[in-house]
């Protein structure tokens, strides 16, 4: 993937951008009139005045949390990862909670996520009588060692 496209809805909003050389992630931008304060235990849609278009069905982009905002805040996803579909093309909102025990301010133009742009596996479904056998088998939820 080479290009992807951006369309701006509101005056205040910017494009994403990579932080750095080697970011992984683009980060999106709290598009808001004037700050807005998140209280413990809240979840907030914090527009981003940003649509997207994916270049097909075989890509993603998917919402990570900040880690600063989440370590020092309490600030992360609601929903832990956000997933933007390649045929959704309305604004970008980010659903953040706020985890921490005192109020937060999202302020104008925040950095509020980074938003990964990924290639996407489609196998067909096939259902099956039976699965290949392996060591571990059905254990999980700490089956392998200390959870």
């Amino acid at each position: 993937m080479t290009e992807l496209k951006v369309k701006l809805i509101s005056e205040n909003a910017k494009n994403p951008e990579r932080a750095s050389d080697g970011a992984a992630g683009y980060d999106l931008r709290a598009c808001l009139d004037a700050p807005y304060t998140l209280r413990p235990g809240e979840i907030f849609a914090v527009p981003t005045g940003v649509c997207i278009e994916l270049p097909d069905k075989l890509h993603v982009a998917m919402l990570c949390a900040r880690s600063g905002l989440a370590i020092r805040h309490g600030i992360t996803l609601a929903n832990s990862v956000g997933i933007i579909d390649s045929d959704y093309r309305g604004e970008i909102k980010v659903g953040l909670v706020n985890l921490g025990g005192e109020d937060f301010e999202i302020v104008p133009g925040e950095r509020i996520c980074q938003m990964l742009i990924l290639p996407v596996a489609l196998p067909e479904i096939v259902t099956a009588e039976e699965l290949s056998e392996t060591v571990r088998g059905a254990g999980g939820f700490g089956s392998t060692g200390r959870g």
